[in-house]
């Protein structure tokens, strides 16, 4: 089912030692509902690229200046041999109709109602 396999992927977020990148401050707010802690994108991403030092998880919007910025992100985070976890964006890809991070706990919701 939809929403076990959703509540189940954020619990492994939750778990997750790796460094979790949002776009913005709702995004940061809605996964700490979820006890997911995450690193907000600024101005120049330069330098959040350099921050990183393993691996991460990029979790940017699913619409095109998300899709845009996780490209960017990920060639820069590659070129540092950072190694990019994205099974939680590929599982929100396929499986939902989400397009903003911020909508997830709503999604959630949604999903909840008989």
């Amino acid at each position: 089912m939809l929403l076990d396999d959703l509540l189940k992927e954020l619990e492994t977020l939750k778990n997750s030692k790796k460094v979790i990148l949002v776009e913005g401050k709702k995004d940061q707010l809605v996964l700490e509902k979820f006890g997911i802690k995450s690193i907000t994108l600024k101005k120049p991403l330069f330098s959040v690229v350099e921050t990183i030092e393993k691996e991460c998880i990029i979790l940017t919007d699913l619409d095109k200046e998300g899709r845009r910025l996780y490209s960017i992100l990920r060639k820069n985070l590659e070129k540092r041999k950072v190694k990019i976890d994205n099974r939680f964006r590929v599982f929100l890809i396929k499986r939902t109709k989400l397009k903003q991070i911020e909508g997830l706990d709503t999604y959630i919701k949604n999903l909840q109602k008989p």
